[in-house]
């Protein structure tokens, strides 16, 4: 019997050959997978010219102090749609704990709080997320083209964007050069 994969709280790495290049190099922090579908935000790659302060000016919000942070491309899905993963010292009306590792809020009053000084310790900003339907994370997972490993909140909030891929398969042992694109026949 298939049981599917719960990959909640784990990071999804895209590996050469993935086939699809909105996922060139992808990290992914998987937020919620279930018999319903998946759904994770990615950490490994940030939108060129876009900082938290013109995301925070084109809802009226004030920057005060919140520095203008990169903001990172957190998949194909609805990229205009913003995600905070952000350290479990905040919680706000929609703030979902993933797996006690870190958080993920989508609505204006996180962004509200870090630009007032009072959100979370730490925190990364993404437009768009990973989506998955029902089953299709469980199939992908049987081919080639993705690695699971496990979630370490410093590779978000420690580590810059350019990094993440690099630095996750390192901490698992992995040296990308003897990745290949190309899969085996026996």
């Amino acid at each position: 019997m298939n049981r599917p994969l719960y990959l909640t709280g784990q990071f999804l790495l895209a590996l050469p050959g993935i086939g699809d290049p909105r996922f060139d190099h992808a990290v992914i922090a998987m937020c919620a997978h279930d018999s319903q579908g998946a759904m994770g935000i990615g950490i490994g790659a940030q939108i060129a010219d876009l900082g938290l302060h013109e995301i925070l000016e084109q809802f009226g919000i004030d920057v005060g102090d919140a520095p203008d942070a990169p903001v990172n491309f957190g998949g194909p899905v609805e990229p205009g749609r913003g995600f905070v993963l952000h350290s479990n010292d905040w919680g706000g009306q929609d703030t979902i704990d993933v797996a006690g590792r870190w958080s993920l809020s989508g609505t204006i009053d996180i962004l509200r709080a870090i630009a007032e000084g009072r959100g979370p310790s730490q925190w990364v900003v993404a437009l768009g997320y990973a989506g998955w339907s029902e089953g299709q994370l469980d199939r992908e997972m049987t081919q080639h083209g993705w690695l699971s490993l496990e979630g370490d909140p410093a590779l978000i909030f420690e580590t810059p964007a350019r990094d993440r891929w690099a630095r996750a398969l390192a901490g698992a042992g992995v040296d990308p050069r003897f990745l290949s694109s190309e899969g085996g026949r026996a």
